[in-house]
């Protein structure tokens, strides 16, 4: 997994509430076994025609979208069923960070296990940012913060061991295995500690 840096980028804009899992990319996709080719599924219904060509008015078909590392959505973002294809999808096409009012929890414990911050904004912070869609933000995950192109700097939450994994770029058996050393020296000492078979 990559390390989580602070960087700044352009919003790309999705003002739906209760975006689910299933637009996000589709069920019929799930059959595929391999974790590559999930960004060119993502919102696969609304971003191409049925022929499978490109509606080239869509968001993630313009040019500039394609160096965005934000998304901007409505309120309740990933709700649906629990499919950690949802932020492959997402961080595949380039995402880092979602910013919304509220998220539905196992999208979102999906999303920080595979490099994807769901970054929780205040309703009034939240309009004010689709009041300057066309800006840029810049996301700090060490102090937590999003700050606007207006200087507003909004502060959110992120449980310590997600923030942990995220800026040392691993996920959670990475950072076991950060400590295979010192889990072999425990295991070694508690070897015969407990014997199963006593009777």
């Amino acid at each position: 997994m990559e390390k989580f840096t602070r960087f700044t980028s352009r919003m790309v804009v999705m003002p739906v509430d209760n975006i689910d899992t299933d637009q996000v990319i589709p069920a019929r996709f799930l059959k595929k076994t391999d974790k590559t080719g999930w960004g060119e599924l993502l919102f696969n219904d609304w971003r191409y025609e049925a022929d499978g060509t490109p509606k080239a008015d869509f968001v993630l078909n313009q040019e500039w979208a394609k160096a965005a590392k934000v998304l901007l959505a409505g309120d309740n973002f990933g709700c649906g069923s629990s499919r950690e294809h949802a932020p492959w999808a997402l961080t595949q096409y380039g995402f880092r960070a979602i910013l919304s009012t509220s998220f539905a929890d196992i999208f979102k414990s999906n999303a920080l296990k595979n490099s994807l911050l769901p970054i929780v904004v205040s309703p009034e912070v939240h309009k004010k940012l689709f009041a300057m869609a066309d800006s840029e933000v810049h996301v700090d995950l060490e102090s937590q913060t999003v700050t606007l192109a207006d200087g507003t700097k909004a502060e959110f939450e992120v449980d310590a061991f997600s923030k942990q994994c995220l800026l040392e770029g691993v996920d959670e058996l990475g950072f076991m295995l950060k400590h295979e050393g010192a889990i072999a020296a425990y295991e070694k000492g508690r070897v015969g500690s407990l014997d199963t078979l006593a009777v």
